[in-house]
């Protein structure tokens, strides 16, 4: 069962009583058919279903609140089949608090060349209603996804399927709570922001935790739970014993086991679906007491294991990036590809192929592996624990990808995603993390350039299988900025942009 199970998007077909029932009742048996086929497409992960046409202000006025108080809807397609005055549009385009989807389409493929007449004129006037309809959207502001094409198309109903997949992920941030265990690091500005804004604007609830609650899970965890989960690693990765010693080896390994099932019966009691850690605030026990009870090692391995079951996470108190990790794997739900938190690390120039190394200390998800990963422990001599501690080490697959980041810039959030383009780094025998390798597109200088002038993070959300249109309309059904890196991206053209769109917001925040 997927999480897309639970939602519905609601199809109302604008028609209007000026030619008569009997149009009425072709345009609502077109509409069905339409719907039964794109539902039986495969490709829209969301079912559609059909509310009918919409003949009058009062019944768009009516099923655009209904729309509003069902929690299992989550989106709205409209679809004009015939001519529908707008201004019967307005009061319920006013009403309306769900993502709108226009629908620019036609029940029939071709014009009957020699059959047309005037019957079929003012029956299938799509051309004619979806324009009026348009009209009043951007007249009132409405923010909205247009799709045009013939609905049998595939194409067509893969941008559907996108909307359709945001607008779930959307609805599913209005639900997430992300517990930051202890605060972001001190003096970094990307990892900090307006929380309070931050959940009016995108609608995710972040929450400090005190380390101190989750030890107390930590310390009701039994020992047969713990001896149960190592036996799962075992089953799940190839097992590497290194430099640390059998005996220490399995002790952190359990440790972090133990570490795992606190943080997961947490979140599960506490409702929440992300979480933050810091490395320098793991609880206030001494590690070196005989009779510590505690993490004695920074929780890697469980936000590795968490992250692949889509549990948002963000490093080092990083609360939006956790959020928005949760939202790209809950819109991929059912790819196959992967995607994780990342940070980029360290540079490699090698001309062309100039990149930009991918990782963290411990903390990336297993689901963007290219090969079964080991586990492993190490030592790690940073935070609070400088202590030989357990992890998932592997690399990357090799492929197109894309990273994406929400940053505060004071007076609103900006969306800002990147294409890259993962390749095969050389052997690191040494750094015993997980990692990728990427170029920038469409050049290390204009990529890397392009994500600086905007502001970026050094922490994003990657995703190999979506696209920058899923982030696109995300930003457009949450009204925030959006700003994208291509392989067609221009330095100065980017600049520009920049600026106007500073200009903008200024002008739009004066305005209201």
């Amino acid at each position: 069962m997927s999480a897309f199970d639970n939602f519905e998007i609601w199809w109302i077909t604008g028609a209007q009583l000026l030619y008569g029932g009997d149009a009425v009742v072709s345009v609502d048996g077109h509409s069905k058919e339409m719907v039964d086929s794109l539902n039986g497409s495969g490709i829209i992960p969301v079912k559609i279903v059909y509310k009918g046409t919409a003949n009058s202000s009062r019944e768009v006025e009516a099923v655009m609140k209904a729309a509003n108080n069902e929690d299992k809807c989550i989106g709205i397609i409209t679809w004009m089949h015939t001519f529908s005055p707008a201004k019967m549009w307005i009061k319920g385009l006013q009403a309306l608090q769900k993502p709108l989807l226009h629908f620019h389409t036609q029940y029939n493929d071709e014009i009957p060349w020699k059959e047309i007449d005037m019957d079929f004129m003012n029956l299938n006037q799509s051309a004619h209603g979806d324009i009026e309809f348009g009209h009043i959207c951007t007249r009132m502001r409405v923010a909205r996804k247009v799709v045009c094409g013939y609905w049998k198309n595939a194409d067509v109903q893969e941008k559907i399927a996108v909307w359709a997949r945001v607008s779930a992920g959307v609805a599913d941030a209005r639900q997430v709570r992300c517990l930051m265990f202890g605060m972001n690091m001190n003096n970094v500005a990307v990892t900090d922001g307006d929380r309070v804004e931050f959940e009016q604007r995108l609608g995710y609830h972040v929450d400090y935790c005190p380390v101190s609650t989750l030890m107390d899970y930590f310390k009701k965890v039994d020992d047969a739970d713990v001896d149960a989960l190592v036996e799962v690693y075992k089953k799940e990765y190839v097992i590497k014993i290194d430099e640390s010693g059998e005996e220490v080896y399995w002790q952190k390994v359990w440790n972090a086991a133990k570490a795992e099932i606190a943080l997961r019966r947490l979140l599960q009691d506490k409702g929440a679906t992300a979480f933050t850690t810091n490395f320098d605030d793991l609880g206030d026990a001494d590690i070196n007491d005989p009779n510590f009870v505690g993490f004695d090692q920074i929780p890697g391995l469980a936000s590795q294991r968490l992250m692949a079951e889509g549990i948002g996470f963000g490093a080092e108190g990083d609360w939006k990036t956790a959020c928005l990790y949760r939202t790209l794997w809950f819109m991929q739900q059912g790819m196959t590809k992967g995607c994780s938190f990342l940070e980029d690390y360290t540079l490699n120039f090698a001309g062309d192929r100039s990149s930009c190394l991918q990782s963290h200390m411990l903390e990336v998800s297993p689901l963007i592996a290219v090969d079964k990963p080991k586990l492993e422990v190490h030592f790690l001599g940073i935070g609070i624990r400088k202590q030989q501690t357990a992890r998932l080490v592997f690399t990357s697959k090799v492929g197109h990808g894309i990273k994406a980041t929400v940053v505060d810039l004071g007076n609103r959030f900006r969306l800002i995603s990147q294409e890259v383009e993962c390749i095969e780094p050389k052997p690191m025998p040494k750094l015993p993390v997980a990692s990728a390798l990427w170029v920038p597109q469409p050049t290390f200088e204009i990529g890397a350039g392009a994500w600086i002038l905007a502001g970026g993070t050094h922490h994003s959300a990657f995703s190999y299988d979506i696209t920058e249109e899923y982030w696109e309309d995300f930003a457009e059904i949450l009204g925030i900025e959006y700003v994208r890196i291509n392989k067609e991206t221009k330095t100065h053209e980017f600049k520009q942009m920049l600026r106007n769109n500073e200009v903008y917001y200024l002008l739009n925040k004066a305005l209201k």
